[in-house]
């Protein structure tokens, strides 16, 4: 049953950046505590630290992205305790260059960890890596 509610706040975190509702991605990620606070790596980026500056990143990246679609594949979620990480493949779908009719996809790795609160899963890191894909790699697959 835990799973299910981590995987739920995992697409919950998704769906709030397809919709730009910067209103669900606050509620999606955990307050910062003495213990630690809250990070995110986007791909290319440096690491954001703190619950402000990592929602400050999401409300610059929904407000510049026209359209942005997630299809999550290779999803493994484990649970220790009041902890759990959930692993996955962001397949990504977005409109190309303003102006432009086009779209462009991409691959990400990400590493989604959650904690455990009285309000339910809350993200406590993100952590995104892109997938390279190259002409080596078309090459290889044709020669294969």
């Amino acid at each position: 049953m835990d799973i299910g509610a981590v995987e739920t706040a995992n697409q919950t975190f998704y769906t709030a950046i397809e919709n730009a509702d910067l209103d669900r991605m606050t509620e999606v990620w955990a307050e910062d505590s003495e213990v630690g606070k809250v990070s995110c790596v986007h791909p290319g980026w440096p690491l954001l630290s703190g619950r402000a500056e990592v929602l400050r990143s999401w409300a610059l990246i929904m407000a510049n992205t026209p359209y942005i679609q997630f299809v999550l594949t290779d999803v493994v979620t484990t649970i220790i305790g009041d902890v759990a990480v959930l692993s996955c493949a962001e397949n990504i779908l977005t409109a190309g260059d303003a102006g432009d009719a086009s779209f462009a996809a991409g691959k990400v790795v990400a590493t989604n960890t959650f904690i455990r609160t009285p309000a339910g899963w809350r993200l406590w890191m993100y952590h995104g890596s892109p997938v390279l894909q190259g002409e080596d790699e078309e090459g290889e697959e044709e020669t294969a």
